[in-house]
């Protein structure tokens, strides 16, 4: 039921976990999204300018989608917020086309976890508008406790500001009781800078081990379905070798 951190008896009270690649199976969608998105700009597949753009996504996953735009329109302001909104028009088409297809384990992840008295946050990079229509499409109302987006925190990852504000909202009382899971190296960084003690790395997204490790991540997981056994067992905090705070 806790997790020993530095030789002290530490209980997880919260877990924060990631949507995309995490807890839904959605990163096709995703992408074809961006893609759209860009096309509409004049960046179409075949190119080289398409080629960078989408290893810029692709670095940048987890963070706020909104940033990602300006990334790769860094002195268009009106480019990036078109490119953003026919991003979250095609992202909330597919989903009403094709739905949302949960990780395999995850409902039962947010059962085991939420029964131990773990209370769960989800957290993304997607807009409350898109947020709101993932929720919608999921029906998991009655298995977390809250869903937080960049607006709702100040800032998105790789800035703690999700974690902390959740910590706040759900009356944590230590940030050390908090366990961080997600797939990108964005999500490693915002659980170590948030002071969690438990930033797992879920290897059933787009970033690598060794991405993931850079981030920080403290524990790396096959898929977000072994998590209950890390948080609920007696196992004892240690960093990877090769992993960073940051």
């Amino acid at each position: 039921m806790v997790l020993a951190h530095d030789g002290e008896v530490t209980p997880i009270r919260l877990a924060c976990l990631d949507l995309a690649g995490t807890t839904i199976g959605d990163i096709a969608m995703v992408e074809r999204a961006f893609a759209e998105a860009i096309a509409t700009q004049g960046i179409v597949p075949g190119t080289g300018a398409y080629a960078r753009a989408m290893v810029h996504v692709h670095r940048s996953r987890g963070c706020p989608k909104i940033e990602v735009f300006r990334g790769i329109f860094p002195d268009n302001e009106a480019q990036a917020q078109a490119a953003n909104l026919t991003f979250e028009r095609s992202y909330e088409g597919a989903i009403g086309r094709a739905g949302l297809t949960p990780m395999p384990g995850t409902v039962e992840t947010l059962e085991r976890l939420r029964g131990a008295g773990i209370k769960i946050c989800l957290i993304t990079g997607f807009s409350r508008v898109t947020l709101s229509r993932v929720l919608s499409a999921l029906s998991w109302s009655d298995k977390v406790d809250l869903a937080l987006c960049p607006e709702d925190a100040g800032r998105g990852r790789p800035m703690p500001n999700m974690v902390l504000t959740a910590v706040l909202r759900l009356g944590i009382e230590d940030v050390r009781h908090v366990a961080v899971a997600g797939d990108s190296e964005s999500d490693m960084l915002c659980g170590r800078r948030s002071g969690a003690s438990v930033v797992a790395g879920i290897m059933t997204g787009v970033h690598s081990r060794e991405r993931l490790l850079k981030g920080g991540a403290t524990h790396l997981l096959d898929s977000i379905a072994d998590l209950p056994d890390l948080l609920l067992g007696s196992v004892r905090v240690e960093t990877p070798v090769g992993a960073s705070a940051g």
